[in-house]
């Protein structure tokens, strides 16, 4: 039998549980406060509704033995979007949702097989908001939800942000034929196949500076701007930044406009977020999200008006960098009481005072077995952390 989890799963001890619930509850009060309303989406869909229309990579998805193709949810928004464009298709627009949920992501690695990566997601979608109002809540919420989460200065929170089409107009001088090679080059930061590239020399250095271009908003904007021309974009951009920056820069949140910046999963076609803060070892990202009409609209065949926009907070990686801080609360804040009795015929009565205590709102465990004393009773209740209720 074996003794350990499978490969990328883990076990959450009592203080793990109690701070990931703590982080939902924080976070889910802010999306109620917005108007969001909960829902929950199965962990199991069939496979063509995960891959997102081929946003998300079969490889990607674990996948369930069964009568049809099933798979187990990589990420939260494919599912959702399904349901609001279903069962909830009825309901008014802007349609506001928040949920809290298990997801496991298959990571292929070489010469080891399957790994997979289960993760705590907490997050919101917000159907029927296009363009910048959309875009403008999405990012206030985040920042919002951010406030009430115990970060420190030293772990410099950056909300990177970055938008599709941003690469579309700095390909637009590029020949066509090499368009979608180029992206996926400058995606990568890749200076040798950049180098390697038939591109008339002006280009070349075009996109060499491109890969160095990320940093405060307003300035990244003024040199894209030097590059391609005024654009609706680029003014439409300036804009959401300005929706956002007095409450960034309020809240100790640094602002960063990358234009090469790009996630984990391809389901994104207009603004792109992460929040990212600065780990004991490597920066990680706690949060992350974008627009994605495209899916939406992939639901609901014929309505090219559809619109949908989101982000998640991944649970267990916020856990861990707060927890390594010791800024959040432990599982409980009260301690336990313990009630023991010293004869058997006493257990009765040791459960009914159990109870008693229970009905007051308070915490209360039953020690099995009889104890010969008070003090061998007390000795019990000090190793286990709890205060003593004796039935001598």
């Amino acid at each position: 039998m074996a003794l350990q989890p499978a490969s990328g799963a883990q076990d959450l001890l009592p203080r793990d549980v109690g701070a990931n619930r703590w982080i939902c509850e924080q976070l889910a009060a802010v999306y109620n406060r917005w108007g969001y309303a909960e829902v929950m989406p199965p962990s199991l869909e069939r496979l063509d509704t995960l891959e997102a229309g081929g946003a998300i990579e079969s490889s990607q998805v674990l996948q369930v033995v069964a009568d049809e193709p099933l798979g187990l949810r990589p990420e939260m928004t494919a599912s959702i979007a399904r349901a609001a464009c279903t069962r909830l298709a009825a309901m008014p627009r802007p349609l506001r949702l928040h949920y809290r949920g298990t997801t496991f992501k298959a990571e292929r690695i070489e010469d080891q097989g399957i790994r997979i990566a289960e993760d705590l997601q907490s997050g919101v979608e917000l159907m029927g908001a296009p363009g910048l109002a959309g875009d403008s809540e999405l990012l206030r919420l985040l920042l919002d939800a951010a406030r009430g989460l115990p970060f420190s200065a030293d772990q410099s929170p950056t909300l990177l942000i970055g938008h599709q089409g941003l690469l579309d107009l700095l390909l637009s001088g590029a020949p066509e034929a090499l368009q979608l090679a180029l992206r996926h080059v400058l995606c990568g930061l890749d200076r040798v196949s950049l180098k390697a590239m038939d591109l008339e020399q002006g280009l070349a250095q075009r996109y060499l500076a491109v890969m160095d271009l990320r940093g405060e908003p307003h300035t990244v904007l003024a040199q894209l701007e030097q590059m391609v021309g005024t654009s609706t974009l680029l003014h439409e951009i300036s804009q959401l930044v300005n929706a956002v920056q007095r409450q960034a820069v309020e809240q100790g949140i640094r602002l960063q406009l990358d234009p090469t910046f790009h996630p984990d999963f391809a389901l994104y076609d207009g603004l792109m977020v992460k929040l990212v803060c600065q780990g004991d070892h490597a920066p990680m990202a706690i949060a992350s999200g974008g627009r994605y009409d495209r899916l939406v609209q992939r639901f609901t065949p014929g309505d090219d008006q559809a619109t949908g926009v989101g982000f998640s907070f991944a649970v267990e990686g916020l856990r861990q960098l707060l927890q390594s801080r010791s800024a959040l609360p432990g599982s409980d804040g009260e301690a336990v009481q313990l009630v023991a009795f010293s004869r058997g015929d006493q257990l009765q009565a040791a459960l009914d005072r159990l109870q008693e205590i229970h009905s007051q709102g308070r915490r209360a465990e039953l020690w099995p077995d009889p104890c010969p004393s008070q003090m061998d009773a007390e000795q019990i209740a000090a190793v286990r952390g709890g205060q003593l209720v004796w039935l001598g």
